[in-house]
């Protein structure tokens, strides 16, 4: 991969493809991805699939509907250009991220909804004669449906990761706290003492989330 000095370009032409990165325009030879076939890889593609699906499925009036409400939605490009969306792009990036989370598909555009700051606060884990348990501070009620992500247990000198992986809702909280300790557990096992665990949060009104807010806290000893 070399830096190149030229206007925003993405994509791929021939064997070549153009990428824009933190560090600016690069360009390198294109090479067939990995495709490992995972259970989330595959997940995601059935999703897809059902929403455009469902797209197909709809009466003409409908479609119309979304492409009215498509008409002033526009999205970012990797090569950080403001694209307009269409009316069958406006209701995957609706839909899709509602069935990812296991939610049901809208057949008309919803409102656009506007969001109060994510309520979730800071993350504590505790250890109690081994028995861990994880959960984040919900001192107010937060919106519609919070997805929680998780990263993979790292190390004390960690200070940021970049995967975050659904480990699923929001568990309503209790007492103002919400126990997130088995959907940690079932992703990633029980976290060792010592690492480091980061949870990502976000609020999720009727297809659209808002800004994630990221909390983290040490494994103690017990």
């Amino acid at each position: 991969m070399s830096k190149m000095i030229a206007p925003p370009q993405s994509g791929r032409v021939g064997d070549i493809v153009f990428v824009k990165t933190r560090y600016g325009q690069t360009v390198r030879k294109y090479t067939c991805p990995h495709n490992p076939k995972s259970p989330p890889q595959q997940n995601n593609r059935r999703n897809f699939a059902k929403v455009s699906t469902t797209w197909r499925a709809l009466d003409p009036a409908k479609r119309i509907a979304w492409c009215i409400a498509a008409a002033d939605s526009y999205t970012t490009s990797r090569a950080g250009l403001r694209v307009a969306l269409n009316g069958y792009n406006y209701f995957v990036r609706v839909n899709a991220s509602r069935a990812h989370l296991g939610l049901s598909q809208f057949d008309l555009p919803p409102a656009i909804p506007s969001f109060n700051p994510n309520p979730v606060a800071e993350l504590a884990v505790t250890n109690i004669g081994g028995n861990i348990t994880v959960k984040l501070h919900v001192p107010d009620q937060p919106g519609q449906t919070t997805p929680v992500q998780g990263a993979a247990p790292v190390s004390a000198g960690v200070r940021c990761v970049q995967h975050f992986p659904l480990l699923g809702l929001l568990p309503t909280p209790v007492n103002g706290w919400s126990d997130i300790t088995a959907l940690y557990v079932s992703k990633y096992g029980q976290p060792t003492v010592g690492t480091v665990i980061f949870v990502r949060t976000c609020q999720h009104i009727n297809g659209w989330t808002d800004l994630p807010k990221v909390a983290s806290a040490l494994v103690p000893a017990g």
